[in-house]
């Protein structure tokens, strides 16, 4: 049964390597390489998102692609649309990646 007061975001929704037909959901210039579900969840807490540990699913497969695990979170739905969510979620994570690159 859906569940509408959650958003599921999937960790190939920022893969700059993929092309939207593969999953990825935003544009290339707001992607990232290789994203990992722990910036995922660094990203989405960081913008005041509540990622429980059960909301996390780090083996499940994008139905796209079947044979390869890539994970996603569960986050709860607020008066945003899931494309302002995830546009969001993906400035952070270039943000924070580029902290990174920074030390």
């Amino acid at each position: 049964m859906k569940d509408y007061e959650n958003v599921i975001i999937w960790v190939d929704y920022y893969n700059k390597n993929f092309s939207r037909g593969k999953g990825r959901r935003i544009s290339k210039s707001m992607a990232i390489y290789d994203p990992m579900i722990s910036e995922l969840v660094v990203a989405a807490e960081s913008l005041g998102y509540q990622v429980e540990k059960d909301q996390i699913n780090d083996g499940a497969r994008l139905p796209k692609r079947p044979h390869i695990k890539s994970g996603y979170i569960m986050i709860s739905k607020n008066e945003s649309l899931k494309s302002k969510i995830l546009k969001d979620i993906a400035e952070k994570m270039i943000l924070n990646r580029t902290k990174l690159k920074g030390r």
